[in-house]
């Protein structure tokens, strides 16, 4: 019988905090098993494998990472629509360094766009594209090229912060707000 309270919602909030703990890669079933105190095999009452569960973590983790940009760029364009979506992007891979690598799990071959995993990806998209057409970038292929670039540079960004690859003396706040002014200039042009 399942312990009671656990469920499988349960099993992925426990998870997505043991990722932030042990980071994405890390996460086993052990794990998980061992901070909702129950065994290994009392997991499979909830989730069938390490793989299915991982699935979950994405699905969710991105699925939070979209909530909090679309309502960081609620009511604004342009660059201050850039400037909320960067500095929101970067504050959640900072405070949830574990979902926040979660969130770059592409979808599985096979997954179509209905699965949960690839809507929560395009609840994403959907936000950043929102902010490009802001710049006046509506041809489909100038869209997906800007943001690969902005995508690129964000994670880029993260993925060295969170590693501790910005040992330089310089205030890491000011390249980043570099960044965006660059990335700002950089998309003010994208359609010319």
């Amino acid at each position: 019988m399942p312990r009671a309270g656990l469920t499988p919602d349960a099993v992925v909030a426990v998870a997505l905090e043991a990722i932030d703990d042990v980071g994405s890669e890390a996460l086993t079933l052990a794990e998980v098993a061992a901070r909702a105190g129950v065994k290994v095999p009392s997991l499979y009452k909830h989730v069938a494998s390490l793989e299915v569960l991982r699935t979950a973590v994405a699905t969710a983790a991105t699925r939070e990472l979209a909530h909090e940009l679309r309502m960081s760029a609620v009511g604004v364009s342009r660059a201050e629509a850039l400037d909320r979506l960067c500095r929101t992007y970067r504050s959640y891979a900072l405070r949830h360094p574990g979902r926040y690598a979660a969130t770059q799990r592409a979808p599985l071959p096979g997954e179509s766009r209905d699965d949960a995993h690839a809507r929560a990806a395009a609840e994403v998209q959907e936000v950043v594209s929102a902010t490009l057409r802001g710049y006046d970038i509506a041809d489909d292929d100038q869209l997906v090229d800007a943001t690969r670039a902005l995508r690129a540079a964000l994670h880029g960004f993260c993925a060295l912060e969170n590693g501790g690859g910005f040992a330089m003396p310089v205030s890491v706040e000011q390249s980043f707000a570099r960044l965006i002014a660059g990335l700002d200039r950089m998309l003010s042009t994208w359609s010319s």
